[in-house]
């Protein structure tokens, strides 16, 4: 389900579509890319989720291997990302 918002940016990057989704931890539906913990629900989900990774019940299956990138060589530069965050205090 995708609801309209109003119109806005996120460094300098149009939003208007606010997506619903499930919780990776407990699958509970919401608009959590909204929120401050986004995709998750809650601090609780962020530190269960890490958890995971950090016991390796979550892991990368295998090795990237360059063929994995053909097709994403042409991208544009992305230099914004790189920049920090304004501090908001």
């Amino acid at each position: 389900m995708i609801r309209l918002r109003a119109a806005g940016s996120w460094r300098g990057i149009p939003m208007m579509k606010s997506k619903v989704v499930k919780c990776p931890a407990c699958q509970k539906p919401g608009e959590w890319f909204e929120g401050k913990y986004g995709p998750f629900c809650s601090h609780r989900c962020k530190l269960i989720d890490l958890g995971k990774w950090l016991g390796e019940e979550n892991k990368i299956s295998e090795p990237l291997r360059p063929d994995h990138f053909r097709g994403y060589e042409n991208l544009p530069k992305g230099g914004h990302l790189d920049e920090a965050e304004p501090d908001e205090s």
